[in-house]
């Protein structure tokens, strides 16, 4: 995960994306290393949340996404949450946990 400082608040936001399988694969996207970024702004009812996938072609990006948004939507029905689809840096299999490792490999 690229963002290394979180709030406790954005903490249990990453523990909400845990439950965002990649369908492919079978590992939560925050194991995999795909979440890069998650602001939860309680002043202003924000929730932004920056996103990769692990190929730009990759064929259930739209899934993941709209998985994304709707599990945090329910999950907090009061912010406006943003989805933000980013290319950089480039997603690498170094990004993946140790938990996502361990998964990946059973």
């Amino acid at each position: 995960m690229i963002q290394k400082n979180f709030t406790d608040e954005e903490l249990k936001v990453v523990e909400v994306l845990k439950q965002v399988p990649d369908p492919e694969v079978g590992v939560n996207i925050v194991d995999l290393g795909l979440v890069y970024t998650v602001i939860k702004d309680d002043e202003k009812k924000t929730l932004t949340v920056d996103v990769t996938l692990s190929t730009p072609g990759c064929p259930v990006g739209d899934t993941i996404i709209q998985h994304i948004q709707t599990i945090l939507e329910v999950t907090y029905p009061e912010y406006n949450v943003t989805v933000n689809l980013v290319w950089e840096p480039q997603w690498t299999p170094d990004m993946i946990t140790e938990q996502g490792q361990m998964e990946l490999n059973q």
